[in-house]
């Protein structure tokens, strides 16, 4: 467990975004300032937040409102690797992992007993292909997608086997990041380099025409029939923020997009995010462009700071 001598870590502060008069809070997390976290994900039962590490190959948790911080998986620990999308379903953490290579590389999926920390399953996948495996949505029939930002592959798991199988590899669904699925596990959506694309899970047909202006989608998630998602991938930081993407009633197609939460300064690269009572939760500050993959290494140790997560309202 971490020990932390200040307690300025445990300050909540609260603002009001100027492009809009939803109310925020800000949440310090008094974790170690090098974790480039690229997942998120809370326990809904114990109301516990879990952070991954891109740099130290790790799993950080604390309590939602930044106390009790603790390792709940440590570097390597089941040959975990370098952290990307994580989800929890009941009580098993999902976490996907890569190696940072720019050849031939590796990507992982652990399953975690959250009540123990204890592993449930792993998959590997390692062959002569470039692959990385960035997100995950998981069925009510424990069937596990995740995509693979780095090809037009979208992966299936049906646990509890332990075949992984290429669900679908489309060039009308190129490099996909992040991927939700439909309550009642009708409609797949998955936010493509063309725009957010929504496949009927059944088919594996693309059931509506992605748009641009919805591309540079990180993290994704549905919700209430609604999608929300995480922008961040256009130069031109006025696009990019939370976003609200409403759906018709069928859930096959976007009727229109909101920009709930504007990315300012004080925003540096959020990614993924996680939905609990309404509330929406995500790290302001990743610090992602500190961080060199290539050499593992922080580019400037001077610029760390402490990770701050927001929490805001899901309309």
């Amino acid at each position: 467990m971490f020990k932390f001598k200040s307690t300025h870590f445990y300050s909540i502060l609260f603002f009001v975004i100027s492009c809009s008069v939803q109310k925020t809070e800000i949440i310090e997390l008094p974790f170690e300032q090098d974790l480039f976290p690229e997942g998120i994900a809370i326990d809904r039962r114990t109301k516990k937040v879990y952070l991954n590490s891109l740099k130290n190959k790790k799993i950080v948790s604390s309590t939602i409102d930044g106390y009790n911080p603790e390792n709940f998986l440590v570097t390597n620990e089941y040959n975990y690797l370098s952290g990307f999308g994580m989800t929890i379903k009941g009580d098993t953490l999902y976490a996907l992992g890569n190696s940072l290579t720019t050849g031939k590389n590796k990507s992982i999926l652990l399953l975690l007993q959250l009540s123990s920390g204890d592993l449930i399953d792993s998959y590997f996948l390692d062959n002569s292909d470039f692959h990385y495996w960035n997100d995950l949505a998981i069925s009510s029939a424990n069937e596990i997608f995740i995509t693979d930002s780095e090809s037009n592959k979208i992966y299936r798991i049906q646990r509890p086997n332990k075949n992984i199988e290429i669900y679908l590899d489309s060039e009308q669904i190129p490099n996909s990041n992040g991927i939700a699925i439909s309550d009642n596990d009708e409609y797949l959506y998955l936010a493509s380099k063309k725009g957010i694309c929504i496949v009927k899970t059944a088919s594996k047909k693309l059931v509506n025409k992605p748009s641009e202006g919805y591309s540079g989608v990180d993290g994704l998630k549905f919700y209430k029939k609604n999608l929300y998602g995480i922008v961040n991938g256009w130069k031109n930081q006025s696009k990019n923020g939370l976003f609200k993407f409403t759906l018709n009633t069928t859930e096959s197609e976007i009727l229109e997009s909101k920009k709930l939460i504007e990315f300012t300064e004080n925003f540096n690269t959020p990614t993924t995010f996680d939905i609990l009572n309404g509330d929406i939760y995500f790290i302001m500050n990743t610090q992602l462009n500190n961080f060199d993959e290539k050499t593992n290494k922080i580019i400037d140790v001077n610029k760390l700071e402490p990770y701050k997560m927001m929490k805001t309202k899901a309309e």
